[in-house]
């Protein structure tokens, strides 16, 4: 099996997910100023992944303020997706569903099986995504990129923030993009 890293100032995989609002998030077609903020989430069953997307929407005004568009995906069907959209009181993130598991391989994420019911009684789904959290510059290239394994400490919105604040006022290059022998 392979598994596959994005490499910073590389163009990204494509990406075109249905929103949970109507119509189709197509990675490109609608670039933000600064950064598309993707964050891939484990789906519905995961109040984890609530408690981080609920921080986001928290946030969301400022992402905004600072050119950022945020999207929020899942593998997760369309029912799911509205149900976590909900949850979460969506205004200031977009919610996207029904990513396919080629492409969330494609992003670099983790594949996880099935455990049955979580601890908030829902089912897992029997194949689903592991977190990441992509920005992407307005021309395609990978910015910043997290990937895990868990749903545990994941990457603070908080900080991040902070890091675009210092990415645009410094016009700080993305790192990590040398692929030479080492």
């Amino acid at each position: 099996m392979h598994l596959n890293a994005l490499l910073p100032r590389y163009p990204v995989p494509a990406l075109n997910v249905a929103l949970t609002s109507g119509g189709r998030f197509v990675l490109g077609a609608s670039p933000a100023e600064h950064f598309d903020l993707l964050v891939f989430y484990r789906g519905l069953h995961c109040p984890i992944c609530a408690k981080y997307l609920l921080e986001l929407e928290r946030l969301a005004p400022e992402f905004a303020s600072r050119g950022v568009q945020i999207v929020a995906i899942s593998s997760d069907g369309e029912e799911r997706g509205r149900q976590m959209a909900e949850k979460v009181g969506a205004k200031g993130v977009q919610f996207a569903y029904a990513l396919s598991l080629r492409s969330a391989r494609q992003w670099g994420l983790y594949i996880s099986t099935s455990r049955g019911q979580t601890s908030i009684g829902i089912e897992e789904p029997e194949l689903f995504s592991e977190p990441g959290v992509f920005l992407v510059r307005p021309d395609g290239t990978l910015y910043y990129g997290a990937v895990q394994t868990m749903p545990f400490a994941r990457p603070q919105f908080q900080d991040l923030l902070g890091a675009v604040d210092f990415a645009i006022s410094k016009d700080y290059p993305a790192r990590g993009e040398f692929t030479g022998a080492v």
